[in-house]
């Protein structure tokens, strides 16, 4: 369980990692013309904050568990992606993009997965 617990950590991480670095270097238009539409309408700032955020988020899932450091960080960086996918979710229904509310969903699932993992099935 534990193999399947990092590689879906890995897997997260990744997908945060391409997220987060395109928004902090992309603008508006670029990242709505890349598919990422849930950006779109909001100022340059908050979109840079939330590009930062999922980096961090990035190197909380991953580092704290692998170097043994408050490993907690773990589960609190993957319930705040949880978190972050429902608003995400209801943003691109409203915006009728079935095949992003399905990506949120699953990477909810993947993270919730993750925090139950991590809490109940490896300690």
């Amino acid at each position: 369980m534990n193999t399947t617990l990092w590689i879906l950590q890995s897997l997260i991480a990744a997908i945060f990692l391409y997220s987060g670095v395109q928004k902090s270097i992309y603008s508006e238009q670029k990242l709505v013309t890349r598919g990422q539409t849930g950006v779109e309408g909001l100022s340059a700032g908050l979109i840079r904050f939330i590009g930062i955020s999922e980096i961090l988020g990035t190197i909380g899932i991953i580092l704290p568990l692998l170097l043994h450091i408050l490993p907690v960080l773990t589960t609190i960086s993957a319930i705040c992606f949880a978190v972050i996918m429902i608003p995400a979710a209801i943003i691109h229904y409203k915006r009728h993009e079935p095949k992003n509310v399905f990506t949120n969903c699953v990477l909810f699932l993947i993270c919730v997965f993750i925090v139950y993992g991590r809490v109940y099935l490896t300690n």
